[in-house]
């Protein structure tokens, strides 16, 4: 059973936060990477419940105590009313440009390209970036500002005062921890996925060279 949910867009620490998650919980924390685990059943879970399709969360998120990052982020709405005692946790960049240049420094650079680009995975994609930035094209960086303004007042709409973490990239333990009531770690805060770290993980060479980003 969920008990943080994220809602932070991908590329605004997810990676950290999943790794703070399952430190603070001793559980699991559902990330993109996991569905490359799961690619039988995850992909098709996430892209039907895209497409309005009743969905059985308890079954898709089954063994995790939190879910980050996209494809699940794009459920915040769905998921807090599903879990209605879990926290809910906004990442977020300190500014659009930022997050804009490392989304297209990394993620964007190979969305379609990637080797589990096959049809259901695109269309999983696809339908999860419509339900995030209704009508904006990728390559429209003035479109998707204006969208990415529009899902964050959306969620702060949706999501109770009370409820919602708004979690600044580099924030630390604190923040987290206040909201779970659990005592703040003897350890430092994680700090993972930096964009040099995806390149060299993924071999993709962002525009510019391996130095951008």
């Amino acid at each position: 059973m969920l008990r943080v949910i994220g809602a932070g867009l991908p590329r605004t620490g997810t990676m950290t936060l999943k790794h703070a998650l399952e430190t603070l919980l001793g559980a699991p924390c559902h990330h993109m990477s996991e569905v490359f685990g799961h690619l039988d059943t995850h992909p098709a879970g996430f892209l039907a419940a895209a497409r309005g399709a009743a969905t059985d969360w308890e079954a898709l998120l089954d063994g995790y105590a939190a879910a980050v990052d996209w494809p699940a982020s794009a459920f915040y709405a769905e998921l807090a009313e599903a879990y209605p005692d879990a926290v809910v946790v906004l990442s977020r960049r300190d500014a659009f440009d930022t997050w804009w240049r490392s989304c297209n420094d990394t993620i964007f650079t190979g969305m379609d390209t990637d080797d589990t680009a096959t049809a259901e995975w695109t269309a999983m994609i696809a339908a999860i970036w419509e339900k995030t930035f209704p009508g904006a094209d990728r390559d429209d960086r003035d479109a998707v500002e204006a969208a990415y303004g529009a899902y964050h007042e959306q969620v702060r709409a949706v999501v109770p005062a009370g409820r919602l973490v708004e979690f600044t990239t580099g924030a630390g333990w604190e923040p987290l921890c206040a909201a779970l009531g659990v005592p703040v770690p003897d350890e430092p805060f994680p700090y993972l996925n930096t964009a040099r770290e995806w390149h060299e993980r993924t071999g993709a060479v962002p525009p510019g060279g391996i130095g951008a980003g």
